[in-house]
């Protein structure tokens, strides 16, 4: 089983973007989804999740009514689409499905702003 994430790029202060995050080999709606990031010199934080079991959000503060998650279980995929970005939103940004028995990470895709 693995995620993979796409859509990373660079961006100017204030835009938008939108990053993916393809889910194979795992029953893709028995997982909680998840992205995380890693800034420059900072350690990796919780950015927002989606729960399979009832579809609840939770956001970080730094993110909340900027960043929407959401997901296609037809798709397998996981997206977050990111609004108003600031520079301290540049960072590798990591998905990652958790259940009660695994969890899996992907490698990453790396989101610029640039003033």
């Amino acid at each position: 089983a693995q995620v993979v994430e796409s859509g990373g790029g660079l961006v100017q202060a204030g835009g938008s973007l939108r990053i993916s995050c393809t889910a194979s080999g795992l029953t893709f709606n028995q997982y909680t989804m998840a992205w995380f990031r890693e800034g420059p010199g900072k350690e990796r934080e919780f950015v927002a999740s989606h729960v399979h079991k009832d579809g609840s959000t939770y956001y970080a503060d730094s993110v909340k009514g900027r960043f929407t998650i959401s997901r296609d279980i037809a798709k397998n995929t996981l997206y977050l689409q990111m609004n108003n970005l600031k520079l301290e939103d540049t960072a590798v940004y990591y998905c990652t499905a958790i259940s009660d028995y695994a969890t899996f990470w992907g490698q990453g895709t790396q989101v610029t702003v640039s003033s």
